[in-house]
């Protein structure tokens, strides 16, 4: 790709990712064009459909995610390992609002342009879930498509904004009910909130 059309394309990035964070996912291809001052023929010559922007916009915090994943494997707690990727992934989610919803349908459509990083970050906390299990820290009755499903419901917690401020809490439940002895609370050094 030439140096001229590179800077075009990160523009569009740019300008895409401010506004889907004040808008959500469904904002108007027509207003990121519009913001980034070019045409809306320009916007779709580099990104022909809202999921292939996304795609682009997103891949570099896939990368990082199934990096981290991949890093954590070594972990010598593997339990406090697998809390950390979920806390990271989950947290990831809410960057997008409405993410999630594209999300859990990609995983299921192979012709969609995010499927293969979301089979790619699902597969890498599955290792993740697998090692914890191993080493007797996490339940053995979920598997990574079990884990994806309760990443992709935590995200939605954290998009709803009644929900939103017990997010921590749910998570903590979840993480804890994943882990076997342990609560996430616990693992990550705080005791997980009593509520009357």
């Amino acid at each position: 790709m030439r140096a001229d059309a590179r800077k075009n394309r990160d523009h569009l990035l740019a300008v895409a990712g401010t506004a889907i964070s004040e808008q959500g996912v469904d904002v108007s291809l027509r207003d990121i064009a519009r913001r980034a001052d070019v045409g809306l023929a320009t916007l779709l010559r580099h990104f022909p459909t809202r999921e292939t922007l996304l795609d682009a916009l997103l891949h570099t915090s896939f990368d990082e995610l199934t990096a981290k994943a991949g890093a954590l494997e070594t972990d010598d707690s593997p339990g406090d390992a697998l809390v950390s990727w979920l806390r990271d992934c989950v947290g990831w989610t809410t960057e997008y609002q409405g993410v999630i919803v594209l999300m859990a349908a990609a995983i299921e459509d192979p012709e969609s342009a995010l499927h293969a990083s979301a089979v790619t970050v699902r597969a890498a906390g599955a290792r993740l879930l697998t090692r914890a299990q191993a080493a007797g820290t996490a339940r053995s009755d979920i598997d990574g498509d079990d884990m994806f499903a309760l990443v992709m419901a935590l995200g939605w917690v954290g998009d709803q904004r009644s929900l939103a401020p017990r997010a921590d809490h749910l998570f903590d439940i979840v993480a804890g009910a994943i882990l076997t002895g342990t609560a996430s609370g616990d693992a990550e050094g705080r005791t997980p909130p009593s509520h009357p």
